[in-house]
């Protein structure tokens, strides 16, 4: 992008008269912006493992029934590792793409510590806070498929560069909004459920 516009500027004569110099000015000129720029976003101009896993379940497994509206419908605890240097705060989302209406938002958390390590069963983290799901209820709803064929339930974690200032009433599609542009890093856990 630093050489959109009128590049041909740089061929003026110099005491040599040579084209040649002035396209090496300009590219060095260039090479120049390119490192300030990059060492002004050093966040965001790496790559992180962040990772996100469950005590209670492997990636690409079953979730137990405990976790489910056919169990107690309680949060599973998870882990939380490799969480960028210059995050601000983390955001969870959890969403069923199998749905038959479509993706159904099962959980929203935002606004966590970029501290918190993991979540433990039964409880959300200190400060953090909780939209509401797609059945209409404020916090974690379990997985809850109609009979058929097993769901994917994904766990979406990010790390971003900001803490969020948005409504409660926030939905999937505008916490999605809300964090665009200022991720870090993201990491993904998915867990199957067949209701039983």
């Amino acid at each position: 992008m630093f050489f959109h516009g009128k590049f041909h500027a740089g061929y003026s004569k110099n005491k040599a008269g040579s084209p040649a110099a002035g396209l090496f000015s300009g590219l060095w000129i260039a090479a120049l912006c390119f490192t300030v720029l990059a060492a002004s976003t050093p966040a965001l101009s790496q790559s992180y493992n962040l990772a996100i896993s469950s005590p209670a379940f492997n990636n690409n497994g079953f979730i137990p029934v405990h976790y489910t509206c056919q169990g107690s419908d309680i949060i599973p605890p998870l882990a939380f590792k490799n969480i960028p240097p210059h995050t601000a705060s983390l955001v969870l989302i959890l969403e069923d793409p199998d749905a038959p209406g479509g993706t159904f938002t099962h959980w929203l958390l935002w606004n966590i510590s970029p501290k918190t390590r993991g979540i433990d069963e039964r409880t959300v983290p200190h400060g953090a806070e909780q939209g509401f799901n797609d059945f209409g209820t404020k916090g974690y709803g379990g997985p809850c498929p109609p009979p058929g064929n097993a769901h994917r339930y994904i766990f979406k974690l990010f790390a971003v560069n900001t803490v969020l200032q948005v409504n409660r009433t926030i939905t999937r599609q505008g916490l999605e909004k809300a964090i665009d542009g200022h991720i870090i890093a993201h990491a993904l856990l998915t867990g199957f459920y067949k209701r039983k």
